[in-house]
């Protein structure tokens, strides 16, 4: 395996000495000439054949998921519009009536809704269990078919034990599925713990611009990859080539931005954890923080996400008021720094027996930690903080 930076500009481009291109095209074809009869018709790795139509495959979407998979160390990707598709497509490639599932509380908003309103629909049995109780290996037998967690939690940054978690899934046979949107494929790859699927919301990290929707998965069974291909293509679910295109070149500096995004974050989350007016900070790269020892056996990186709590709600609107560098708006991973209320965005539609069992309260900021220089951010968080009484 090359160096990641190296395969992040190189692996999966599609180069045609022909033409002299350096940059992969854009395939803006919603069909391909059929049939195509022609002398090294370029293949569609996924049908084994010239390419037909987009929904099916596309040149320029197979270059994406080739440099994904190389980041991944995976031996397949695919990609898809977005990363709840393909957290959709792929579970409901796996699962059907009967199936048992287990998976954490501390889920993203829309998935935690997926398990708890849709699945249960197709006859699924979810049981939930907090992401302690699973690093502790508790309630996981072989009656279970999959495992589904999320290997950094949103909001509060727990770390999942993927090293244990992988070992004991790949003994008894069970799916392992990992969201490591978080992470990224810089500071973590899932499958290399054993993970069946490694699942990414590429609108964060892995484009990095909060210009791009898509999503993704990584997989070293071909069954697997071949499968959730074919659900792909039934649920429609497929980026289009210009999302592939600005994909494929956000992808390229991964390695760079996120490894300044590690080191920016790792310095707020200090200076945030010694503020009068902040009372809790949550981010695993901090050594006061519970996971701390997990995140430095599964963690490159501890990633760009730091969230924290102010004093009050009064205050925590403030902040999100009178930052000025740090935008206030919803999402993470990207070039820029954004801040945002768990309560408000990413948990907004979960119930709220739910939030208060988490303790996600109005007093929690989550903040994604972008590549401007650390102490602009600081200095624009301490302006912020400081509007508090």
């Amino acid at each position: 395996m090359k160096g990641f930076n190296t395969l992040s500009v190189h692996a999966g481009e599609l180069r045609d000495k022909r033409f002299g291109n350096i940059i992969t095209p854009i395939f803006l074809n919603a069909t391909f000439l059929t049939p195509n009869d022609t002398d090294n018709a370029y293949i569609d790795k996924i049908s084994g054949k010239p390419f037909l139509y987009t929904r099916n495959g596309n040149p320029t979407i197979q270059a994406l998921e080739e440099k994904y998979a190389s980041l991944e160390n995976a031996k397949y990707g695919l990609s898809f519009s977005s990363g709840m598709s393909a957290i959709s497509s792929s579970l409901l490639s796996i699962l059907k009536n009967g199936d048992k599932v287990l998976t954490i509380y501390e889920l993203y908003g829309q998935t935690l809704n997926f398990f708890l309103n849709l699945l249960p629909n197709y006859g699924v049995k979810v049981d939930f269990i907090s992401i302690d109780k699973l690093n502790e290996l508790d309630m996981i037998s072989e009656k279970c078919k999959l495992i589904y967690v999320e290997s950094i939690t949103n909001p509060k940054l727990k770390v999942a034990d993927l090293e244990s978690l992988g070992k004991l899934t790949k003994d008894l046979g069970i799916y392992l599925v990992v969201d490591a949107t978080f992470a990224s494929p810089y500071n973590q790859r899932p499958l290399e713990f054993n993970a069946s699927i490694s699942i990414h919301s590429g609108t964060k990290y892995i484009v990095g611009h909060n210009d791009v929707t898509i999503g993704f998965a990584s997989f070293n069974s071909e069954e697997l990859y071949k499968t959730i291909a074919e659900k792909r293509k039934m649920f429609g679910g497929v980026p289009d080539p210009l999302q592939a295109y600005l994909a494929l070149r956000g992808m390229k500096t991964l390695g760079l931005r996120v490894e300044r995004q590690n080191y920016n974050a790792l310095e707020v989350a200090k200076f945030l954890e010694n503020h009068s007016k902040v009372k809790g900070v949550y981010y695993p790269g901090l050594q006061s923080s519970p996971y701390f020892s997990i995140a430095k056996r599964v963690l490159k990186g501890f990633g760009a996400v730091v969230s924290f709590e102010v004093k009050s709600e009064e205050c925590a609107t403030k902040v999100l008021k009178n930052v000025k560098v740090i935008q206030a708006a919803p999402s993470l991973g990207g070039v820029e720094s954004l801040i945002t209320r768990p309560v408000d965005t990413s948990h907004s539609s979960i119930p709220e027996e739910i939030k208060k069992a988490l303790n996600i309260t109005p007093e929690l900021l989550r903040l994604s930690v972008g590549i401007e220089d650390v102490e602009d951010l600081i200095e624009d968080l301490d302006k912020a903080l400081s509007s508090c009484a």
